[in-house]
């Protein structure tokens, strides 16, 4: 199993997470019996699946976040450059770029974030 890969039904059912966390699991529960029509059984194997790759956990009877949407987000790309481009930002870059023109506010934003990388780096090191 790849942890930040999702089917369709796991990923809609982690954004209703995101969206109503913290929330009791039985009320989460009722909400997938109208949301998605499941039975208790089937919300509870699926947000069992979801903790167990830490994306949720399930203390007491609430459920809260262990990883933003966000921070998700951020791992299924390090997770699919990791697989397609052998861990490489540039080659990704590269290919990216040659299917799609940058906009020139896009090279913009792409160099702010190395700079403001850049003075991060500096500051942790001093």
């Amino acid at each position: 199993m790849e942890p930040f890969k999702l089917g369709e039904m796991e990923q809609r059912f982690a954004e209703l997470i995101w969206e109503k966390a913290p929330i009791a699991s039985g009320q989460l529960a009722r909400l997938c019996a109208q949301e998605f029509g499941w039975k208790r059984t089937t919300a509870y194997t699926m947000l069992k699946r979801l903790c167990d790759r830490g994306i949720f956990a399930n203390e007491n009877g609430t459920v809260t976040v262990r990883m933003t949407h966000a921070e998700f987000q951020a791992a299924q790309g390090e997770q699919f450059i990791d697989e397609h481009f052998d861990g490489s930002l540039p080659l990704f870059l590269a290919a990216f770029a040659r299917r799609r023109r940058l906009s020139s506010r896009e090279v913009a934003q792409l160099k702010q974030m190395i700079e403001d990388y850049e003075e991060d780096k500096d500051e942790r090191n001093t």
